[in-house]
């Protein structure tokens, strides 16, 4: 069971007052505060540190978390390039790096971004799936790559990373095509249904994916991104709640928690949602929390590192 955070690197999470050098005693408090893995947001919705740049920072002065995107967009980078910068990340991480992929959404989430990156939003997850392929083989050492969308030729020699064969990718996304698709190519799972119900039946369907794509169910990490509100007071911690929701999406609570797993109130309430993700079969939890400002942001941390070895014990 393995239960980490996502970074707050976007300034919409910030105070006016806050340093964003401060992010990096943030992860170094989530780790000795019991925290197996950090994640990071990749986006170009709000001004926040790009993502892979964070990560870099935070590989030398961590020891043993695991490094991770939540979601990484291919489609923002040279995918070549994209493949050397993660490959030194695992290295200068020892071979902590997970890579969670996706292919962006429809609208302000989405459409936007590839017209801004030049690459057409047509086929995007043909492409997403041709590009992590693409890192694959550079990664064990191919010097040419023939696709239906990426053609290389005469590759120089890239960057090998630590983990053979290069770290774990993930896929995000719980749509049919996108269960199947994780099933069938990705090492993990990250998604975000607000039904614990709706996780178990999308494992139950990655699962038998790999299994009719020749590969062991177990091998795909079944992980959730989630919410994470712990308040004593149910009120106050759902208008808390709201103005994270309005700060980093534009929209209430109530739209959010409609489309993302959210969980909230008293830590014993809070243990007991979660409790039912990991019912559901999710065995890597990253909990986003819900505050504005780093040193709100930093409580919430650590009241719901106070949960860490109650899950682990569920």
């Amino acid at each position: 069971m393995d239960i980490g955070i996502l970074l707050p690197t976007g300034n919409a999470q910030w105070d006016a007052s806050d340093d964003p050098r401060e992010l990096i005693d943030f992860a170094r408090r989530a780790e000795r505060s019991g925290f197996s893995s950090l994640f990071v947001n990749d986006s170009l919705i709000s001004p926040r540190i790009e993502a892979l740049t964070m990560l870099a920072a935070l590989a030398p002065v961590t020891d043993a978390v695991t490094l991770g995107t939540a979601a990484l967009l291919p489609f923002l980078r040279r995918p070549i390039q994209a493949a050397q910068s993660l490959a030194s990340l695992d290295l200068l991480s020892g071979g902590r790096l997970v890579v969670t992929v996706g292919a962006g959404f429809p609208g302000r989430f989405g459409r936007p971004f590839y017209a801004l990156s030049e690459v057409p939003w047509a086929r995007r997850f043909d492409r997403l799936d041709e590009t992590v392929s693409l890192w694959r083989a550079l990664w064990a050492g191919a010097g040419s790559f023939q696709g239906e969308i990426l053609q290389y030729a005469d590759i120089p020699p890239a960057t090998r990373p630590y983990s053979p064969g290069g770290p774990p990718v993930w896929l995000g996304g719980a749509t049919p095509a996108a269960l199947a698709r994780t099933g069938r190519m990705y090492d993990g799972w990250l998604p975000y249904p607000p039904d614990p119900g709706d996780y178990a039946t999308g494992l139950l369907d990655v699962r038998k994916a790999a299994a009719d794509a020749g590969r062991a169910p177990e091998d795909v990490t079944a992980a959730l991104f989630v919410t994470v509100r712990v308040d004593e007071d149910a009120e106050h911690g759902r208008r808390a709640l709201d103005a994270y929701a309005r700060a980093s999406y534009g929209m209430p609570l109530e739209e959010l928690e409609q489309i993302q797993a959210v969980v909230t109130g008293s830590g014993a309430q809070v243990r007991e949602g979660l409790a039912r993700y990991v019912a559901a079969g999710a065995r890597h939890l990253v909990c986003r929390p819900a505050a504005v400002g780093l040193r709100a942001l930093g409580d919430q941390m650590e009241r719901i590192a106070d949960l860490i070895p109650l899950l682990r014990a569920s």
